[in-house]
């Protein structure tokens, strides 16, 4: 850490923290609270369908979900690469290379079709895209 951040980092600890107690067990239960939000099968299919509008690597769509707070994948990120490769499979996403051997993913036009129908249905119930990729199949 640069020296002016860790001046930084003492002065705020001696004047703004100084009566804030907030140890490694306190740490240790929020890191394990966000570890169990986890985000339903439906409403991460979902998430990845509305980012694979635009063309993006697994890194890069890896960066977006967990901007949206997504945390299926922190402690196995290839987690990721399953899911793409089933929705794939099913025919909801197509992927292709580039020159520096990057793998793109994109949502195909049966999978623009179901995210229609599921953003759809989210306005009015909540849907379960479970459902839909079923009846869809």
């Amino acid at each position: 850490m640069e020296e002016r951040l860790k001046k930084l980092k003492t002065s705020m600890q001696k004047n703004t923290f100084h009566q804030l107690n907030f140890n490694d067990k306190h740490k240790h239960n929020i890191y394990k609270k966000i570890k169990e939000q986890n985000t339903e099968k439906e409403d991460l299919y979902l998430s990845i369908f509305q980012l694979l509008r635009e063309e993006k690597t697994g890194v890069e769509l890896l960066k977006c979900l967990r901007s949206r707070g997504v945390q299926n994948f922190e402690e196995n990120e290839g987690f990721l690469y399953s899911v793409l490769h089933q929705l794939e499979n099913k025919g909801y996403l197509k992927s292709s290379w580039d020159e520096n051997q990057f793998k793109y993913y994109s949502i195909n036009e049966k999978g623009q079709k179901l995210l229609r129908k599921a953003e759809k249905e989210c306005f009015t119930n909540r849907f379960t895209l479970k459902h839909l990729l079923e009846r869809y199949e």
